[in-house]
């Protein structure tokens, strides 16, 4: 066991880090000096900017475009690259084979059981290109929509990117979803064919996936095809004519010579979002949109270079799992799948992998990180993580201490911590860090370029050192094509233009509280939560997650969420939801220590009312609190909303018994 590092406060970068930096190289080519006039030269001239930046990457078209920016319809419906031809797939994997690399390593997984499989970029594309053939034999054709309903497998990759091969539309769905969440979904789409397991384990307990997937398609008549990869070996019911074993499928197949020619703009993948209301939005991503925003961001803001191994603890049905095929894979570099959950069976399961499997970029919500420094400072100090060149968050707005911790025993101070923040309309994120400039704790450094993005007030002027709503005033590279409409020949462009465009003209609106603060001589941004979780105490704005860094600066408690309670005098009162560490630990004594530091850190005005202890939150699997579900049980409500993504339902119990 190594020695306990000093706790780090503040990340600096050493000229190495700066010098061989992707945004160094970027910023040289340019002629600018700095993060500033990067983001100056992409507003004075984004469409040049813009194709300067895709050159870097060095990409495949297989015919070029007529123009770069195309603001016909306008900035809501901007078109980038009309006329040109580019298949994400093949940018993924044809290109690095084409250029010598194919023997070059592009997929690496291990399973929760401890299996292991390693795929070149030859042998992953032979792959795909052999499900290519299957799909194509199963009567998919280019536009079909195909859904994936599947654990972070190789197979799950490997389906998304032969999707993308053919010229079909992939509908990842989370791989934890009930049978209705499923088939709203599916159905929504008119999905043609659906990929997915006979089952999993998940913490050793079986989980029967293909069971699950029936009920839903009983609800989905539009599906003609079912391919089932036999993951855990589960005996499972198979439906004559529309079932199809995956491995015999896959066997008897020839490989696809090559990969369907697509339009920039044809669409290469519905992502669908949960709402609190409504029928879940479908947002219209296309093969030179998300696919190349992510490499993008990956390139500047991860520093992804050829022959690292990325790893991103995540599922396929969220943004998370394509950003990390997709992207890494167009950098040339590989991924590394993890089935599993962080800490299972034992509480280093995470950093033994990265340790293990040479983990260069880790990418994970704060949430999971507070959930790993519970069980100790030992754990991660007992693996050599000195590989770790780049670490990266995303999902939710960190809190001091653990930021501290993630930086401290993970990144060993040598690592960046990448904070990340967008979506999946966005792409990608909006804004981000580069490992090129000193960081503080929760911040990000501004827009990533080619994102003009700024911090509204409500009357849509630009606020500094209070919160404003997060903005985006020109279109982006990766920028939803509108939401599906539920029919292949229209999309839902009211909806879209309600959800995002309509607050002020001609600006997205995305719903995320940010604040733009000054510290050591330079400008850094902070989310301050969503909107829609905003606490409005007496007319002061605040968003939880100051409250809840707060409350887990205190070392008892693991972490905690803040929650917005009507009040009929101050408009709102904030209700802490609180986990301590150990359960001996609740009580008076430990509440009145927290409202005294809530009370130093946020001033007596804004003490919440109440604090409560409960043994655990809601959250999804990939370890995002919802707040939004936490409110509402708290306040007794009926209708929860959404609940497809509630990966821990016994937490609402918990609320309901410490109410």
């Amino acid at each position: 066991m190594t020695a306990t590092p000093r706790v780090l406060d503040r990340w600096t970068p050493t000229p190495e880090q700066i010098a061989h930096a992707n945004v160094t190289a970027f910023m040289r080519e340019l002629g600018v000096a700095d993060h500033r006039a990067l983001l100056a030269a992409a507003q004075a001239d984004l469409a040049g900017f813009s194709e300067r930046l895709v050159a870097r990457l060095d990409l495949h078209w297989d015919a070029p475009w007529s123009s770069v920016l195309d603001l016909e319809r306008g900035k809501p419906f901007a078109r980038w690259f009309p006329g040109a031809e580019y298949n994400a797939a093949a940018n993924a994997l044809d290109r690095w084979i084409a250029r010598g690399f194919g023997a070059a390593e592009a997929l690496v997984w291990e399973g929760e059981d401890g299996a292991e499989r390693r795929y070149s970029f030859a042998e992953l594309r032979d792959a795909v290109a052999r499900l290519g053939t299957v799909l194509r034999d199963l009567g998919v054709r280019k536009g079909d929509r195909v859904g994936i309903f599947m654990p972070l497998i190789p197979e799950t990759a490997i389906g998304l990117l032969a999707i993308a091969y053919v010229g079909a539309i992939a509908v990842p769905a989370f791989s934890g979803y009930g049978p209705d969440a499923l088939a709203s979904r599916l159905a929504d789409a008119g999905a043609k064919v659906l990929l997915t397991v006979d089952g999993v384990t998940r913490r050793g307990k079986p989980v029967v996936i293909k069971t699950l997937a029936d009920e839903a398609l009983a609800q989905v008549p539009s599906i003609e095809a079912v391919l089932v990869f036999p993951r855990a070996g589960f005996d499972v019911a198979m439906t004559p004519g529309r079932d199809h074993r995956w491995a015999e499928a896959v066997a008897a197949a020839t490989a696809l010579a090559t990969y369907e020619r697509t339009s920039a703009n044809d669409r290469v993948m519905l992502l669908y979002t949960s709402g609190s209301t409504g029928r879940p939005k479908g947002a219209n991503h296309v093969h030179a949109g998300f696919p190349l925003k992510c490499a993008i961001d990956q390139h500047l803001c991860m520093d992804v270079k050829p022959g690292d191994r990325m790893l991103w603890f995540t599922d396929m049905g969220w943004m998370m799992g394509p950003f990390l095929v997709f992207g890494a894979l167009t950098l040339g570099a590989s991924i590394m799948l993890y089935e599993g959950t962080p800490d299972y069976p034992h509480p280093d399961r995470l950093w033994s992998i990265c340790a293990r499997h040479r983990v260069t970029h880790l990418g994970i919500a704060p949430t999971a990180i507070r959930s790993l420094m519970a069980h100790g400072d030992e754990w991660p100090a007992r693996h050599d993580l000195s590989h770790l060149r780049i670490l990266a968050s995303s999902g939710e707005p960190w809190n001091t201490e653990p930021w501290k911790w993630f930086a401290t025993h993970v990144g060993r101070g040598v690592a960046p911590i990448i904070n990340y923040s967008g979506g999946t309309e966005i792409g990608g994120g909006i804004v981000g860090c580069f490992p090129t400039m000193p960081l503080v704790p929760n911040s990000f450094h501004g827009p990533i370029p080619g994102m003009v993005a700024d911090v509204y007030d409500a009357q849509g002027a630009p606020v500094r050192g209070a919160v404003g709503e997060l903005v985006v005033s020109e279109p982006w590279i990766g920028m939803t094509q509108s939401f599906w409409g539920g029919d292949p020949r229209t999309d839902d462009d009211a909806r879209y233009l309600a959800a995002y465009w309509e607050r002020f003209p001609d600006t997205w609106v995305h719903g995320d509280w940010c604040e733009i603060q000054r510290e050591y001589g330079q400008e850094y941004w902070f989310i301050r939560g969503r909107s829609d979780d905003t606490i409005n105490v007496a007319g002061k704005r605040v968003g939880p997650a100051e409250f809840e860094s707060a409350v887990v600066s205190h070392p008892a408690i693991k972490e905690a969420a803040a929650i917005a309670i009507p009040d009929e005098i101050k408009g709102d009162v904030v209700v802490v939801l609180a986990v301590a560490k150990h359960v001996r630990d609740e009580g008076d004594a430990l509440r009145a220590e927290l409202f005294a530091i809530v009370d130093r850190v946020m001033g007596k005005s804004l003490r919440p009312k109440a604090i409560h202890f409960v043994d655990d939150l809601p959250k999804t699997r990939n370890l995002k609190v919802m707040r939004r579900v936490a409110r509402g049980r708290y306040l007794g409500a009926e209708n929860l909303g959404d609940l497809s993504a509630l990966d821990n339902p016994a937490a609402l119990v918990a609320i309901d018994r410490r109410r």
